[in-house]
């Protein structure tokens, strides 16, 4: 049928077989007065997509179009949009619909909405077309407005794509800890996430240390803002460090593996440790006296807000702050590629999928 009764994506049949992308048509949900309907230009590449197509975090309605850092151009606006018009570059992250009635989301928590639906993989209730959300792999997206984003001219779309997801997921938390001069930071792993929460803790201000396992990273860390580099295979990493970080920021996807009191024992009295890497195993065994020594908490939370989304897309504009991106082009072969390259581990440090023009030329 095509666009605007279906759209066209790289999709999943089985988390049985996660490396296989076939290009198929989906339908999209009904349009209502406020979505948006975006011609996507270009889409990055999270780990959240690696962990729902290989079943890490349980199963997923298949097919499945994974994607949720969306960058692309308004082709449609409803008939009560008011902040985006046809024409506009806008992204769209890893949520697209909330209730905006509840607590949360009228006090700048839409991101905690218990009714809140994921950018795929999201059941629509029946109103709104009773489909699966579908993701950004593909020709289109239809978005809610509120969960819409007009992208700064001075951010090139492949740059502003993965800080649709990775970076507000590490923005947020350093927001909320009011991080800035004089607080003393520990960012935990150098990925994906990791790279955006060095760029941005530095450019808020902080002494920024970065706690890693992986001693070949120690340049790309200082060119990100990095003070020290800290490897935690050295023995007794820690214990030099002791009081030493007001708030840490994990964004390592291994935290099962960690011995937790030698990261909870570097934090300052009162300090936090903040989770924000998502394993597919549990956390390591807590005990109440890892808290004790220092009064420390450990924490965590799920993506930003709206008003967070474009205070860090001001701070990247006004700072000209540059992420570590690779592109690839969309295909089903480009798809594969991307996906074993972040479950393997092998970008440095993002993917962005291009060329979406020459995989969807009839849109």
């Amino acid at each position: 049928m095509g666009y605007p009764d279906t759209f066209e994506g790289f999709m999943v049949q089985s988390q049985d077989d996660w490396t296989n992308f076939k290009k198929q048509e989906f339908k999209p949900k009904k349009f209502q007065e406020r979505d948006i309907d975006i011609e996507i230009e270009c889409c990055g590449v999270c780990g959240s997509d690696v962990h729902t197509i290989t079943g890490g975090w349980g199963e997923a309605p298949m097919p499945l179009c994974v994607g949720h850092e969306v960058i692309g151009k308004a082709v449609k606006v409803g008939d009560d949009v008011t902040t985006v018009k046809v024409g506009d570059r806008v992204g769209v992250g890893a949520q697209i619909w909330s209730c905006l009635q509840c607590k949360p989301c009228k006090t700048d928590n839409e991101n905690y909405c218990p009714k809140q639906i994921a950018t795929y993989g999201a059941p629509y209730p029946e109103e709104m077309g009773g489909v699966t959300s579908q993701g950004g792999y593909a020709s289109h997206i239809r978005a809610h407005e509120y969960f819409t984003f007009k992208i700064p001219d001075s951010i090139p779309s492949v740059e502003a794509a993965p800080m649709m997801c990775a970076g507000l997921t590490t923005f947020s938390p350093l927001y909320r800890a009011g991080v800035s001069p004089g607080k003393t930071v520990a960012i935990v792993g150098v990925g994906g996430l990791g790279h955006f929460a060095i760029l941005w803790a530095s450019a808020m201000g902080a002494d920024v240390y970065v706690l890693s396992h992986s001693p070949d990273k120690e340049a790309a860390a200082k060119e990100l803002g990095a003070k020290e580099f800290i490897c935690t295979e050295n023995k007794d990493w820690d214990k030099p460090y002791a009081f030493t970080f007001d708030f840490m920021l994990n964004t390592a996807d291994k935290t099962d593996e960690f011995d937790l009191s030698a990261y909870l024992g570097t934090l300052s009295v009162n300090g936090k440790m903040h989770n924000v890497g998502l394993p597919d195993n549990p956390l390591p065994e807590i005990s109440a006296f890892m808290f004790a020594g220092n009064g420390c908490s450990i924490g965590g939370s799920h993506i930003g807000s709206r008003r967070e989304m474009f205070e860090m897309l001001k701070l990247a504009s006004e700072k000209n702050l540059k992420a570590m991106i690779e592109t690839i082009p969309i295909s089903e072969e480009g798809c594969k590629k991307a996906v074993m390259g972040v479950h393997d581990n092998k970008v440095r440090y993002r993917y962005t999928l291009t060329d979406f023009d020459k995989a969807f030329p009839n849109r």
